[in-house]
C-alpha cells in the first residue's frame, strides 16, 4: 500500500482538492485526482492509496448519495477525519465570453440546487448538463463543449478561464462536508468532540421498526446528527440507514448503543469514530443525566453487588 498517496475527487481544481489541502498532512502526501468518488475509494480498497477525501454531505441537499452508497457496500472502509468547507461558486467562462453569450452550463449535480435561484434570475434559458465534478465542468468549458461552468474561483487559472461572476450561492453560509476514508483500523483516541458513523439494516419491516433502532440511541442519551435511508437493492421498500451520532465508540453510552443495535440488526457496519470538524470541547454539551461513563460504571458496580448479594 502507498502510505504517502491520498486520492480525491478530481480533476485538479475541485472543492474536494481545496478541502484536502486544508489538512496539515496533505503537504507531505502525493495528492492524486480521480475521475469519480468510486474510483477514489477503490484506490484505497486495492492498496494504491492510503486514504481518499470525498464529499459526503452538503448543507443544502443533505447526503451525497454516491459516497454513502460506496461506503454502505463493498469491502469495508472507515472514516478518520472530516473537513467542512464553505462553498461559493464562480461562473467560469472562456476569455471574452459575456453573460448574453451563455447558452449552456455545466457543473457537478450537487451544485445545481445551490445555484438554482441564481440561474432562474440570471440565465433562465440556459441549458444545464451535469459533469463528473465542478472542475471537470471547467475543463469541458476550456475544450469548448460548454459556454460556462459553476466551480470554485480558484479553478479558473488551472483551466485558462475567467470568473465572469463570483460569490454565487442561493443559501448563505452553504457548506460541504468531506471525509477522509481509509482501510479499517483502530479509531483515533477520543477528543471529547467526536462523531460516530454507522449503517444499519433492519431484520424485517414492521410498524415501529425504525423507532426500535433509534431508541437504542435515545435511551442512552446519544444525539443523532444525520439519518438517511438508502435502498439495499433487494426490492422496493427495502432500505438501510446511514447514521451519524455524537460521541466516540469508546464512550460507554455510544458503545452500548452499538451493542444494542448489533443484537437487533442483521448487519451493522461501523464507519468510524473521528473528531468533529470545527468543534471544540466548549461547543459540546454535557451528557444527559445518567449517560456519562462514570454513571455507567457506577450502575455496573451496583449490578455486580446485587449479583454477589452485597446489598
Amino acid at each position: 500500500m502507498s502510505a504517502t498517496r491520498y486520492t480525491y475527487l478530481g480533476p485538479e481544481g475541485t472543492f474536494t482538492e481545496a478541502a484536502l489541502r486544508t489538512l496539515p498532512e496533505a503537504a507531505t502526501r502525493e495528492l492524486v485526482p480521480m475521475v469519480s468518488v468510486p474510483a477514489a475509494l477503490d484506490a484505497v480498497r486495492n492498496g494504491d492509496a492510503a486514504a481518499a477525501l470525498v464529499p459526503i454531505e452538503n448543507s443544502v441537499e443533505g447526503g451525497i448519495t454516491t459516497t454513502l452508497d460506496q461506503l454502505v457496500s463493498g469491502e469495508p472502509l472507515m472514516i478518520y477525519r472530516e473537513v467542512l468547507l464553505s462553498i461559493k461558486f464562480a461562473l467560469l467562462v472562456r476569455p471574452g465570453t459575456t453573460l448574453a453569450d451563455i447558452k449552456t452550463i455545466t457543473a457537478h449535480p450537487a451544485a445545481q440546487p445551490q445555484v438554482r435561484n441564481w440561474l432562474k434570475a440570471n440565465l433562465p434559458e440556459a441549458l444545464w448538463e451535469s459533469s463528473a465534478s465542478n472542475a471537470d465542468g471547467a475543463r469541458l468549458v476550456q475544450e469548448g463543449r460548454y459556454d460556462a461552468a459553476f466551480a470554485g474561483e480558484f479553478a479558473a487559472a488551472t483551466y485558462g478561464l475567467e470568473p465572469l461572476i463570483t460569490d454565487i450561492h442561493d443559501a448563505v453560509n452553504a457548506q460541504t462536508r468531506f471525509v477522509l476514508v481509509g482501510r479499517p483500523a483502530r479509531p483515533a483516541a477520543p477528543t471529547g468532540a467526536d462523531k460516530t458513523s454507522v449503517v444499519l439494516w433492519q431484520r424485517e419491516d414492521h410498524p415501529g421498526a425504525l423507532l426500535e433502532l433509534l431508541q437504542e440511541f435515545s435511551v442512552r442519551g446519544v444525539n443523532l446528527m444525520l439519518l438517511q435511508s438508502r435502498p439495499t437493492g433487494e426490492g422496493i421498500g427495502n432500505y438501510c440507514f446511514a447514521i451519524d451520532a455524537e460521541g466516540h465508540i469508546s464512550e460507554r453510552r455510544v458503545g452500548e448503543a452499538l451493542m444494542g443495535l448489533r443484537r437487533i440488526c442483521p448487519e451493522v457496519r461501523f464507519l468510524g469514530s473521528y473528531p468533529r470538524a470545527e468543534v471544540t470541547l466548549d461547543d459540546v454539551g454535557v451528557p444527559r443525566a445518567g449517560t456519562s461513563d462514570a454513571e455507567f460504571d457506577e450502575a455496573a458496580e451496583w449490578l455486580a453487588r446485587c449479583q454477589d448479594g452485597r446489598l
